[in-house]
């Protein structure tokens, strides 16, 4: 066992764990976060997506002990119920989930996929998605919803004073 420190959705933990314990085990069984979900086990499906150090991944194939010290966002750490986050905003005017196992997955992959390439065009972000899986076919509400969050995310862009936009 091995004490690990973790920043999780803004807060220090630590935890007491063997040092190769998955990521999504530590999150779900010590933390009691729900946003990430077991599904595939082996880092295919998505449905366990998480951003770590900016970017989306899989972790129930990510061994606790690489993420020390790092910061760590699930679904919950977006938004709150009563202020959700605009791409969690833009997935509930869309309608974009059915049975919501995947769902967590699909937002924090777009999420950190357009946070790193803000211009990205359509087939790109296609791509970008074409590794989180949704048994529910949803996909083209969750497409709409995505183009949502962009398009609100260029406009707002759009609006802020040249200066700001630099730096």
């Amino acid at each position: 066992m091995s004490r690990i420190s973790l920043r999780v959705n803004g807060r220090a933990h630590t935890v007491d764990v063997d040092p190769t314990t998955p990521l999504l085990y530590v999150l779900s069984d010590d933390l009691a976060l729900r946003g990430p979900k077991f599904g595939c086990g082996l880092g295919q499906c998505g449905a366990c997506t998480v951003i770590a150090r900016g970017r989306a991944i899989r972790s129930c194939v990510t061994p606790v002990s690489t993420m020390q010290g790092a910061a760590i966002t699930t679904l919950e750490g977006l938004g709150t119920i009563d202020n959700p986050h605009p791409i969690q905003r833009a997935f509930i005017d869309a309608q974009a989930a059915q049975c919501g196992f995947c769902l967590s997955g699909v937002i924090l992959t777009a999420k950190a996929f357009l946070d790193e390439n803000p211009k990205a065009t359509e087939p790109q972000i296609k791509q970008a998605m074409s590794g989180v899986l949704c048994r529910c076919f949803v996909h083209n509400r969750m497409y709409d919803a995505i183009r949502r969050y962009v398009q609100g995310t260029r406009s707002a862009d759009m609006a802020k004073p040249a200066q700001e936009q630099r730096s």
